[in-house]
């Protein structure tokens, strides 16, 4: 067992799994409310926690299945202990091991992605696990330009994949492959939420992706792919 797993299963005895439920409720809860979910779709959490997103998505009657994956057999322990739908699977492992031979439409990722060090084999993954028009949310607050979250790293002592907001970026254009356009765009999702708006070309699914940055609370990064 690695380090991050131990960690996240002295936190799911001691209740921290439903405290991050709490601290990511509002913000996640406003983000996936504003995604149209208007025809059959599967889901995957990766980090899943207790379960709870995972559990959210389930109850939406277009939500063929909903996974949860992480990597701590504690969490996993306390999401089963909470299933509320047939609907809803469970599996302990981390992404890049994981053999799954399906796809997602949906692939959802909420301050988890980081501890994959580094990120680019995870991305990948998560790439091959999508279904052609399927969709990534990414959400991360932890990030070198964030002075109260870029201490994370001493005081979990676990590896931890730390960026700038920029590094982020060359990530997702290193792997789009091939830039379109870019245009500036503005919305608001959660606490003043600002960014930019980027199309990429991923040939070799015949695919787009766009990608969003915000500047708020929480910087979230999404990838939707159409054929």
């Amino acid at each position: 067992m690695d380090k991050t797993s131990k960690v996240f299963d002295i936190w799911a005895k001691a209740g921290r799994a439903e405290e991050m439920e709490e601290g990511h409720g509002v913000t996640v809860g406003k983000f996936l409310g504003s995604i149209s979910f208007d025809k059959p779709f599967s889901f995957l959490d990766i980090g899943c926690g207790n379960g709870w997103v995972v559990r959210k998505i389930a109850q939406l009657p277009k939500c063929k299945k909903a996974v949860g994956i992480d990597k701590s057999k504690n969490m996993i322990k306390r999401a089963v202990s909470k299933r509320a739908s047939k609907k809803e699977k469970y599996t302990c492992t981390n992404l890049e091991s994981w053999n799954y031979a399906g796809k997602f439409d949906v692939v959802f990722s909420m301050e988890s992605l980081y501890y994959s060090v580094p990120m680019e084999p995870a991305l990948n993954k998560v790439f091959k696990m999508l279904k052609a028009g399927g969709f990534f949310y990414c959400g991360t607050d932890f990030y070198s330009d964030n002075h109260l979250t870029k201490r994370w790293k001493k005081v979990m002592k676990v590896p931890m994949d730390l960026r700038s907001k920029t590094e982020w970026k060359k990530m997702f254009k290193k792997l789009a492959l091939r830039q379109l356009q870019s245009k500036s765009k503005t919305q608001n999702i959660g606490q003043n939420g600002k960014g930019n708006l980027v199309h990429y070309l991923l040939p070799e699914k015949k695919s787009r992706l766009f990608f969003f940055f915000f500047f708020g609370y929480i910087q979230w990064f999404q990838l939707l792919l159409h054929q």
